[in-house]
């Protein structure tokens, strides 16, 4: 059972929050505080739900992957490959049914197609998946513990990073999804997919993330719960790391400075209203720019 943490309006870390604040503070600003600019929210509402092919390839295979193992907690049958294909094609239309595509918002494309641009992608990740050695070791190891397993999680993944319960010290709001879950023996393995780049120093930062979410749920030592992240393209990859109590330390250690430099970002901490938008300077390398949702707020 995952836990829930009561409700708190102050700014909770994240990966993806803090690159988009480093990257640009005027595109955090619209990400993250829309609402506080009444005269483009309408604007910046439909700016925020563009999407990007590199964005589907990666979302399309996520949900056909959290499928996917959903199926195996209900039958052990092996993967009919030419089925998955096909149930692929289904599933991909119906994600991208009303998505629209910031590369046909700016004028990169007229149209996109989806299953020459798309579809390629994911399928070959999926069969990546599906032909390599982790699945062969999911039905030989973890099958027994499958109504345990917890797979793409609703939510954020909220958690506390740097508790201190005996000083009363709850510790810093941080959201670390993971992407899938599950026990073996007394050890808790958790794997994330990408579909994109190598980035090794973010990806290290995620994977400590979520073996700090895992503490934080389940409070089991560090050294139990064993990370990794699986690259299903251009070929299937892992990247598995022990991660220690003192690299945990370093990590709340950053997580603190890093959410301390948001913090200054708002007139009022505690209900994370932030400071007039202005205040939010716009970034001076503009190859940031060209690929930012918000690029036409700022006339770039």
């Amino acid at each position: 059972m995952i836990k829930n943490f009561p409700f708190t309006r102050i700014l909770g870390w994240s990966v993806s929050r803090w690159d988009t604040f480093t990257a640009c503070k005027r595109q955090y600003f619209y990400q993250y505080y829309g609402k506080h600019d009444p005269e483009n929210l309408l604007a910046i509402s439909r700016l925020k739900e563009l999407t990007s092919i590199p964005l589907e390839i990666g979302n399309v295979t996520h949900k056909i992957l959290e499928i996917l193992l959903h199926r195996l907690q209900i039958s052990a049958v092996p993967i009919d490959e030419n089925r998955l294909v096909d149930f692929a094609v289904h599933r991909m239309k119906l994600i991208l049914k009303d998505k629209v595509f910031s590369e046909i918002h700016y004028g990169q494309l007229n149209s996109v197609d989806e299953e020459n641009s798309i579809l390629p992608k994911v399928q070959l990740a999926l069969q990546n998946f599906v032909q390599g050695e982790r699945l062969p070791w999911l039905f030989e190891k973890a099958l027994a513990t499958k109504d345990q397993w917890i797979i793409d999680p609703e939510g954020y993944g909220e958690c506390r990073i740097g508790a201190v319960p005996e000083a009363n010290d709850l510790g810093l709001k941080a959201y670390c999804k993971v992407d899938f879950l599950f026990p073996i023996g007394d050890e808790l393995h958790i794997i994330d997919w990408k579909t994109g780049k190598k980035d090794d120093a973010k990806h290290t930062r995620q994977l400590r993330g979520y073996v700090a979410w895992a503490y934080s749920q389940f409070n089991r030592e560090f050294s139990k719960i064993k990370p990794t992240v699986a690259y299903l393209l251009p070929e299937y990859q892992e990247r598995s790391m022990l991660v220690s109590e003192d690299d945990i330390e370093v990590f709340t250690d950053a997580i603190k400075d890093e959410t301390e430099e948001m913090y200054k970002y708002c007139a009022d901490v505690n209900e994370n209203i932030p400071l007039p938008k202005a205040e939010f300077e716009m970034t001076e390398n503009r190859n940031i720019c060209r690929f930012c949702n918000f690029r036409e707020l700022c006339g770039r």
